[in-house]
Parts: structure tokens; sequence; C-alpha cells
């Protein structure tokens, strides 16, 4: 029989890569509080002209945000999308670089080395 693609164990490997460092801590805590940020500076300060807070949650969320705006006009969809896209997008983006970051110190902290202890070619 055929064995599923994602058990419990890839899916624990993937929240433990995402949530489990501090380097994938500290960037989902910069990506809250900047949140928080835009969404005070949006409905509780009047702005006499347009606000660009915003635009940090998108410089935090790059490159992989902007993969799915090209993503989406490549389907011919508006530039942006409508709203629940854009932020569907900003919030798979972020999780997708956590992730990255995770994969990354797990990468750093291993000097390189894969799973086997044995040289290559031995």
């Amino acid at each position: 029989m055929n064995r599923p693609v994602m058990n419990k164990q890839h899916l624990r490997a993937l929240a433990r890569l995402t949530f489990g460092n501090p380097a994938s801590l500290i960037y989902l805590g910069v990506v809250l509080a900047t949140a928080v940020f835009v969404a005070v500076d949006t409905l509780f300060v009047p702005h006499e002209d347009a606000s660009f807070a915003g635009v940090w949650l998108f410089l935090l969320a790059a490159p992989t945000v902007f993969v799915f705006f090209v993503g989406s006009t490549l389907w011919g969809a508006d530039a942006a999308g409508p709203a629940w896209f854009v932020y569907l997008a900003l919030v798979v983006s972020v999780l997708v670089q956590a992730l990255a970051l995770g994969w990354f110190v797990r990468l750093v902290r291993r000097g390189g080395r894969s799973r086997s202890t044995r040289p290559q070619g031995a």
C-alpha cells in the first residue's frame, strides 16, 4: 500500500524547523510586532495622507511574497489580487521563510554534514 507523503513525523519535523529554533522565533516575533504596529497605525492613528507602515510587512516577507504576486499575475489575477490573497500570501511567505531559517540554522549547526556519519566515498 502507498505510504502518505506527509506523516506525523514529517509534520513534526517541519514544525520544529519553523517554530523550534531561536532564529525562526526571533523572525516570527519581529513580524508579529510589525503586524501589530501596522494594525494600530491603520486603525487608530489619523493620517492626512496614506501611511506606508504596511510596507514593512512586505519587506519582512520579501522575497517570497513577491513570488506569490508574480504567480498571481501569470494566472491572470490583478497585480496584488483580492485582499484575502494578499493576507494569505503574507502569512504563507512568512512561514516559508521561518522554515528556511530553521533549515539554515540546522545546516550550520551540523557544519554542512549530512545525516550519515560516514565520509563520502567510504
